[in-house]
């Protein structure tokens, strides 16, 4: 294999171009040789004619295909491991949703409280950050109710004596969160919350610290790679908290 980081940087790279298919990943590979400082001599594959014969030509089964100093590299996941920046596997364990989404219920969270109070940081920030998190959540789970509730059912103890039960979780944390949010209803969306984080509080330390099971949580919806544990026990935790919370300035007359 060449130096990527001689000099004279220059890539070769096929790719599908037609009227009504550009292939994304001959996009990535040219975005990715230039931002790797590399001459890109790109050449369009306009028809399915030309795709065939180059695939015949060089023996390949895909295109796009990079070559560099004469050497076939192969396609963008090639590409990328020969950068150094080869992608994770697909089924990986991640957190990364579940950042994400924490991430942008805290900014959501500043934002409202900044819009309402005309402060960035308030007593209400902390509460609109987990209603806005429940919302965002349950919005994961309703993406593929189906999915969801597949997987809720590795652990949920309610679920798995009652299986509507995970068809309606979703529904519950939502509503729950965006009554929270408005601060309405508290006598039914606190309950609500406290009733569901409990149960899934102690599913989920069930499953994973009595029973020690490895499994994926369903917490950001059925096709999630994040593992069940202290992610989705914090989850419920929260809403545990907050339903506490809102019950006691309900009964306090706040």
């Amino acid at each position: 294999m060449l130096d990527h980081t001689d000099e004279a940087k220059k890539a070769v790279l096929y790719r599908m171009v037609m009227s009504d298919h550009m292939c994304p990943y001959g996009l990535k590979s040219k975005d990715l040789l230039e931002r790797e400082g590399y001459t890109v001599d790109d050449h369009h594959l306009t028809s399915r004619e030309d795709v065939e014969a180059f695939k015949k030509e060089h023996a390949v089964e895909t295109t796009p295909q990079t070559f560099i100093g004469g050497d076939r590299i192969g396609g963008f996941d090639a590409l990328a491991a020969y950068f150094g920046k080869a992608r994770k596997d697909e089924g990986a364990t991640t957190y990364q949703p579940v950042i994400a989404l924490f991430s942008v219920a805290a900014l959501m969270a500043v934002a409202v409280t900044l819009l309402v109070l005309g402060t960035p940081v308030a007593g209400r920030t902390a509460e609109w950050f987990i209603a806005i998190s429940m919302v965002l959540l349950g919005l994961q789970k309703l993406k593929d109710i189906e999915q969801f509730a597949t997987m809720f059912l590795n652990y949920d103890l309610l679920a798995q004596k009652w299986v509507r039960y995970g068809y309606i979780y979703p529904f519950a944390e939502t509503g729950a969160g965006l009554l929270m949010m408005a601060g309405v209803l508290t006598w039914l969306s606190a309950p609500v919350a406290l009733f569901i984080a409990i149960i899934g509080a102690f599913s989920v330390f069930k499953a994973v610290y009595i029973d020690k099971r490895e499994l994926k949580c369903a917490c950001v919806g059925g096709d999630s790679k994040v593992p069940l544990g202290f992610v989705s026990l914090t989850e419920n935790l929260m809403m545990i908290g907050m339903a506490i919370w809102m019950l006691t300035k309900l009964w306090g007359g706040a």
